[in-house]
């Protein structure tokens, strides 16, 4: 047993105890496991657990550069590898997030509302507010996102089925507001799949890897946490095993990992005072306002970067939240008439 792995019996706290053993048990049986550091607050801590875990030293690091990053993140890097002794391999992202913000179109909202607008854009689609049935007639090849659209399922068994979770109805008043104020330019998902996905997905190609650990948190909530039900899962599709270290960690637990380990932090949140850090300024922040305020006083360059490649997608995210404001205000007079 690690001296780490011993001392976190100290904190009482059953997670973090919980998943000191859990990693134990996870890489004892890897032989080539990879995992990516982000530079972030999460990951921190799984780059903490994993090196006091790593008697064997076997672990491959690696850090993938979307050609949208704080310096500040970049500095934490080296700051990591001299604490840890280690190497983080810094890889490029198979199309960066300015061309495929320029090929493909812009995030907005969300990733799966990116995805579900930019298949309606691929077809052409008009905004329209028509039934289900007949949308499907109209739009045959266009089914999964029709049924976003129209927050319903349909079969001709069972005819039309109410959608309750990831329908478009979980953003309030969206698809009013997109009928009355059709989005004039092209919106997308795929700077994710270009500049995070796809690059790691080839790296676990390039060293036969088995096993891929990442810092994701139940906690954090969205599509990405919601997709895994457990802290480690089999992936068929990238041909190896998945962990996720700090899955079950909350805030709390967090918090008190940082102060029993002395975790230090990149300076994107002890200077700049960022809650999280992820792409710079990306659309899919709900607080992305008041990261785009953070990051013009702390990193200019890439506040005017982020104005131009995302600047469709921030005004139509305020056009959208004006919008929201409007018609609750206006139901609220209504319900009070």
């Amino acid at each position: 047993m690690s001296k780490a792995f011993e001392a976190s019996l100290d904190t009482k706290n059953f997670a973090i105890i919980d998943g000191y053993a859990k990693a134990v048990s996870v890489l004892s049986r890897s032989h080539t496991p990879l995992c990516s550091i982000s530079g972030g607050s999460d990951s921190d801590i799984v780059l903490d657990v994993i090196q006091n875990v790593d008697e064997q030293k076997k672990v491959h690091y690696f850090w993938i550069d979307t050609g949208l990053e704080y310096r500040a993140t970049k500095e934490h890097l080296d700051d990591l590898e001299k604490k840890y002794g280690i190497t983080i391999e810094r890889i490029k992202a198979c199309k960066p997030i300015p061309a495929c913000c320029k090929e493909y179109g812009q995030p907005f909202l969300s990733k799966y509302v990116s995805e579900q607008i930019m298949r309606l854009q691929m077809h052409g689609f008009q905004w329209e507010d028509k039934p289900l049935p007949e949308l499907l007639k109209k739009y045959p090849n266009c089914k999964i996102a029709l049924q976003w659209w129209c927050n319903a399922y349909y079969s001709p068994e069972k005819g039309i089925v109410k959608m309750s979770r990831f329908s478009i109805g979980r953003n309030s008043w969206l698809k009013e507001f997109m009928i009355a104020n059709p989005p004039n330019f092209r919106i997308s998902n795929k700077c994710c799949d270009y500049a995070k996905k796809k690059p790691a997905k080839l790296l676990i190609q390039k060293y036969d890897a088995d096993l891929e650990i990442i810092g994701v948190r139940k906690a954090e909530g969205g599509i990405r946490s919601a997709s895994y039900k457990t802290c480690f899962s089999e992936s068929k599709s990238k041909g190896c095993n998945s962990y996720r270290p700090v899955f079950w960690y909350t805030d709390s637990d967090k918090k008190a990992y940082e102060e029993f380990y002395g975790i230090q932090h990149s300076r994107c949140y002890t200077e700049y005072g960022l809650k999280r850090t992820g792409c710079v300024g990306c659309p899919y922040n709900p607080r992305v306002t008041e990261e785009l305020e953070i990051i013009r006083k702390h990193e200019p360059k890439l506040y005017t970067a982020a104005q131009n490649i995302f600047g469709d997608s921030y005004a139509y995210t305020r056009k959208y939240r004006a919008f929201q404001k409007m018609m609750k205000k206006k139901t609220k007079e209504n319900t009070n008439a």
